[in-house]
């Protein structure tokens, strides 16, 4: 059992009397000093510390309860004996407590003695001893006297506060029961109050799809990065593939694709100490790192990207900009670099992969290869026309190496107006177009000038958009 000893009076602790800590006083210390903490680790250690002052204990310990489970998130002293480390680093079931059960559905203290006011033993069977199993536990502890009040925070029981007294000190009675549920619901108050702040910083700070910090955080991290006087990088990140996805399995796998790439940034920020990784918004994300070389944070990146692929055939594309290039220069300035050099690798990425592809030129092949990818595209897609001819719009142009598509609706005798666009025009190489038609429906696509477009693709075509159309309907 670890001995704190009793504090003579005049003995001081921050500056204040172990007289000034007692009773009302500490209580009202201790609300000062739960003002400025920030978070649940802080405010547990305040209160283990409050604790042994204004119950005169021996141990404090500050637990959590979750799911009838009891375990020690903060002990003070810490144990140094076997006995009470093997004692306090356990957890506790309320199957096995009876003590800990009654906390929990009463919301009410206890108080167990393993001795008497004269310092006998008690007798098995004793009531006035408090809960048998808890006697138990202090005899194995070694201690004389144990009291539990619960820290209930939004209604339910989070914790508890317990402290210990040995066995020559006097034992807990009304008026420490009193002061320790009065020490509790501070603790409570302090954790509900750090709680709601962490949640009011997520909201503001975080992106609720991925986790990430969002732009505004990212434009901060970047201001101090630079005031730092440290090298400076920016990684501008854009998700390959990520409207195919949408437009072929729909918003839910886009949004699992998002977050798979927070999560490829994450492990990269992790190998990056000091750096922020961000979500700009749409499919744009960022890393802002401080006191990293260029190298070390290209090498970092490009080992990630290739040693965590993303689902469904995406990519990232990246771009990097570095204080060591381009000297000292303004957030703006460096976003914007990374950004550019960014969509020049996307480029890079469209023009390669466009060199690998066959060429369909074979009619056969072709009619072969779109029925398949356009049938998987409109049996995957979300419900309705429009998600339909989307998904077989950009699967058709794929297919055929293309470089952009359209759909449209035609409304009476005029022109018919565009519904959605797609595709890279910018990577455009010789393309041919082809334009089918479905009723009141226009799909348009840009392929491939050395893809086959002949009748048999077209009849194709025709048939996939029939089968979107009147699936559909």
């Amino acid at each position: 059992m670890t001995r704190r000893g009793t504090a003579a009076k005049g003995a001081h602790r921050g500056g204040l009397s172990a007289a000034d800590l007692g009773g009302v006083r500490g209580l009202a210390v201790a609300a000062h000093r739960f003002d400025a903490c920030r978070d649940v680790e802080s405010v547990l250690a305040v209160a283990a510390t409050i604790a042994l002052d204004v119950l005169a204990a021996d141990t404090a310990a500050l637990c959590r309860i979750d799911q009838d489970t009891c375990r020690v998130l903060r002990l003070e002293p810490p144990a140094e004996d076997a006995r009470s480390l093997a004692f306090f680093s356990a957890t506790f079931r309320a199957d096995d407590r009876p003590a800990l059960r009654g906390l929990i559905r009463d919301r009410a203290s206890w108080v167990a003695h393993a001795f008497d006011e004269r310092g006998r033993s008690v007798l098995p069977g004793d009531e006035s001893a408090g809960d048998r199993v808890e006697v138990e536990a202090l005899r194995e502890l070694g201690a004389g006297s144990a009291l539990s009040s619960p820290i209930v925070v939004n209604d339910s029981v989070w914790g508890q506060v317990t402290v210990v007294r040995p066995v020559d000190a006097p034992r807990f009675d009304v008026d420490d029961v009193a002061t320790a549920e009065v020490l509790a619901a501070l603790t409570a108050g302090a954790i509900a109050r750090v709680d709601l702040e962490h949640q009011v910083r997520h909201m503001i700070a975080d992106d609720p799809l991925t986790g990430l910090a969002n732009r505004r955080v990212a434009d901060q991290a970047a201001d101090a990065a630079l005031a730092s006087g440290g090298e400076v990088c920016i990684v501008m990140c854009d998700v390959d593939g990520l409207k195919r996805v949408n437009d072929e399995l729909g918003h839910d796998a886009g949004d699992d694709l998002l977050r798979a790439v927070a999560d490829v940034l994450r492990r990269a920020s992790d190998a990056l100490p000091g750096t922020t990784a961000a979500r700009i918004g749409g499919d744009e994300f960022c890393l802002v790192t401080v006191g990293q070389p260029r190298a070390v944070v290209t090498e970092t990146m490009a080992t990630t990207v290739a040693k965590f692929p993303l689902p469904h055939g995406a990519a990232i594309s990246y771009g990097i900009a570095s204080t060591s290039v381009m000297g000292a220069v303004g957030a703006r300035s460096l976003f914007r670099r990374a950004d550019q050099a960014q969509y020049q690798a996307k480029r890079r990425r469209a023009r390669a992969r466009a060199r690998t592809l066959p060429a369909v030129a074979d009619p056969t092949v072709a009619v072969e290869r779109l029925v398949a990818t356009g049938a998987v595209a409109i049996g995957a897609a979300q419900p309705g026309v429009v998600p339909r001819l989307l998904a077989l719009a950009g699967a058709a142009t794929e297919t055929l190496g293309g470089d952009e598509w359209a759909v449209l609706r035609r409304a009476g005798e005029g022109e018919p107006a565009t519904i959605a666009r797609g595709g890279s025009p910018a990577d455009a190489g010789e393309t041919q177009s082809l334009t089918v038609e479905r009723g009141e429906w226009v799909v348009e696509i840009a392929a491939s000038s050395a893809a086959s477009t002949g009748p048999q693709v077209r009849t194709a075509l025709s048939v996939l958009a029939a089968i979107a159309v009147g699936d559909a309907t």
